[in-house]
């Protein structure tokens, strides 16, 4: 017991005695250790992507959905959450977007929330292919019934094909999560709707969680299989959550898949071009008008566009060419304001009603739209046709007086003004001449008394 104290107490005397800078570097080097165990820890933690689809299922949100699910697969996330309140959409970007959630690195958890939302058609669909499918309390799924990227209504035996091929889509997936294939297929033949606690019920979804951090929660630690067949255990204590970040063109296009929006903007490029047409040299409308064209037509070309709209809205278009050009008392006009509300009603070729241009909308753009371009187009061809008032070329047909003998040059006076002039014969000084043509600053002239007077024969 001595002999320990002795040691230990020549131990500690040996101990060099710390300066001032020793002791600030000695603290310095603990703070650095501090903070390399705190990133070492941070950088440890799980890290999961949330996708939000709180829109219509379209070309544009496929196309999020799958660069979402490729920069967490880069990124190696523990799991994607894609939270969902959609009333559904297009059949093609859904099959599209199943087939990025099967081939996805990290495993996708479709979440429908928050509550008094719904996960309906192509939703429900996305819903139950997920790795894992969740609702929040108050929320609803189901009512699957197909519709075409193209648009249109399904009827006869086209119909039954789709919805088969539809179901039978379905019914692969399901079966292999293990989920009740059976009644997925009866939402998308009968259009079926479930609750959250039905679904939960069903076997059609895997959990009911308050919130993405109650999710998280009651996910962590859970074994959960892969399409491929197989296993991941989830990892999400102390997860950290990020947004999916749009690029430029997403942000730019995302609220013009309102097809009502993308027409207007589309309808102002027009506008704006059509002025600066009229109008040369303003700049202003003509640049703004082709930025406004060029970002309306990218959103329209999202959308399954029907021919028939198109041919319907450039034959109006020429409607009012023709009746700026020919004025036929409004009958024109009146014909292509028909025909545009007409093709901008049928326009947007689908049954999904958000995706459709009303009767409303169709009129307010086109009626404002027909006044400005019948109007501007008319005060355009006139000016065109307005004889020159203006500069040396309004002298032409006015009457002067030689004042030097044209032989065949001499000076002539004209409009208040000495000029240059030649004619084609001589006249003498003092006669009536008659302005012909101007060459730069020397005037064509003709004697006025060689033009027959009216009401004697030549």
């Amino acid at each position: 017991m001595h002999a320990r104290l002795h040691y230990t107490g020549v131990a500690m005397r040996r101990l060099p005695a710390l300066t001032v800078p020793k002791r600030a570097a000695l603290c310095a080097a603990l703070a650095a250790i501090g903070l390399l165990a705190g990133r070492s820890e941070a950088a440890g933690a799980a890290r999961v992507l949330v996708l939000d689809l709180d829109t219509i299922v379209h070309p544009l949100t496929r196309e999020i959905v799958a660069e979402g699910l490729r920069q967490a697969g880069e990124a190696g996330d523990e799991a994607v959450v894609l939270q969902m309140n959609t009333p559904g959409g297009l059949l093609d970007p859904t099959n599209e977007i199943v087939q990025e959630i099967l081939a996805s690195k990290v495993p996708v958890i479709a979440y429908v929330t928050p509550s008094g939302g719904h996960a309906a058609s192509a939703g429900f669909i996305i819903l139950v292919s997920a790795d894992v499918a969740a609702m929040a309390p108050g929320t609803n799924t189901g009512a699957a019934q197909p519709v075409l990227a193209w648009g249109g209504e399904i009827k006869g035996p086209m119909k039954q094909k789709v919805e088969n091929d539809t179901a039978a889509s379905l019914r692969a997936v399901t079966d292999q999560r293990g989920r009740n294939s059976e009644l997925a297929v009866e939402a998308v033949l009968e259009s079926k709707s479930f609750t959250e606690q039905d679904a939960l019920e069903a076997n059609l979804i895997d959990l009911i969680a308050q919130d993405v951090h109650d999710l998280l929660a009651q996910l962590d630690g859970r074994t959960v299989v892969r399409f491929d067949g197989t296993e991941q255990t989830l990892d999400l204590s102390g997860a950290q959550l990020y947004t999916y970040a749009p690029n430029l063109r997403q942000r730019a296009l995302l609220p013009l898949i309102n097809p009502s929006l993308a027409l207007l903007v589309l309808v102002l490029g027009l506008a704006g071009v059509y002025i600066e047409f009229t109008n040369p040299g303003l700049i202003f409308p003509g640049v703004l008008g082709g930025i406004l064209m060029i970002v309306g037509l990218m959103a329209l070309s999202l959308l399954p566009i029907n021919i028939a709209g198109v041919a319907l809205i450039l034959l109006a278009l020429g409607f009012f060419v023709l009746e700026a050009v020919t004025p036929v008392n409004g009958i024109l006009a009146a014909g292509g304001v028909v025909a545009m509300v007409m093709g901008i009603v049928i326009l947007v070729d689908t049954d999904v009603p958000e995706l459709q241009i009303g009767w409303v909308p169709a009129i307010g753009i086109t009626l404002p739209f027909a006044a400005i371009s019948v109007f501007l187009l008319q005060l355009a061809i006139r000016s065109f046709r307005y004889k020159v008032v203006t500069g040396s070329e309004a002298m032409v047909g006015e009457i002067g007086e030689a004042r030097t003998a044209l032989e065949p040059g001499g000076t002539v006076f004209v409009h208040g003004e000495l000029w240059s002039a030649r004619a084609g014969s001589a006249v003498p000084a003092g006669q009536k001449v008659r302005v012909v043509s101007v060459d730069g600053m020397k005037l064509e002239v003709e004697p006025h008394e060689s033009l027959p007077e009216r009401g004697t024969a030549s």
